[in-house]
């Protein structure tokens, strides 16, 4: 009985180190300061260099452009130049794979609502 016990013990502590490990990938992919935020802004429909700079309050320009570079690294935008336009312009389009963060946004949006709403009931 007590081999058993040992044995689930350790698949639980592989499972934790899986979900564990999991969480690390996801979160230097997405845990950074801006990257949640542009992410938001560009599945929203903002897709021009200023327009995403108006929209996230505070970020700086050469901190959006080093995100948008780290992000279409990812996978999760893809930079279009129009040099048919005049002047060219460059647009910042998320990714069919960037649209599986949808429901993430969503949960952590919920939960932030919620959370936010418990703790301004004390």
């Amino acid at each position: 009985m007590g081999e058993i016990i040992a044995k689930k013990a350790a698949f639980s502590e592989v499972q934790c180190n899986k979900h564990l490990s999991a969480t690390e990938d996801a979160l230097y992919v997405i845990g950074g300061k801006w990257t949640l935020r542009i992410m938001i802004a560009l599945l929203s429909g903002h897709h021009r260099f200023n327009e995403l700079q108006r929209t996230i309050k505070g970020i700086s320009a050469r901190v959006l452009s080093g995100e948008l570079k780290d992000l279409e690294l990812n996978g999760l935008l893809k930079r279009v130049v129009l040099v048919n336009e005049k002047p060219v312009v460059v647009e910042y389009v998320p990714t069919e794979y960037s649209k599986t963060l949808k429901d993430i946004i969503s949960a952590l949006a919920d939960w932030g609502a919620k959370h936010k709403k418990k703790i301004t009931a004390y």
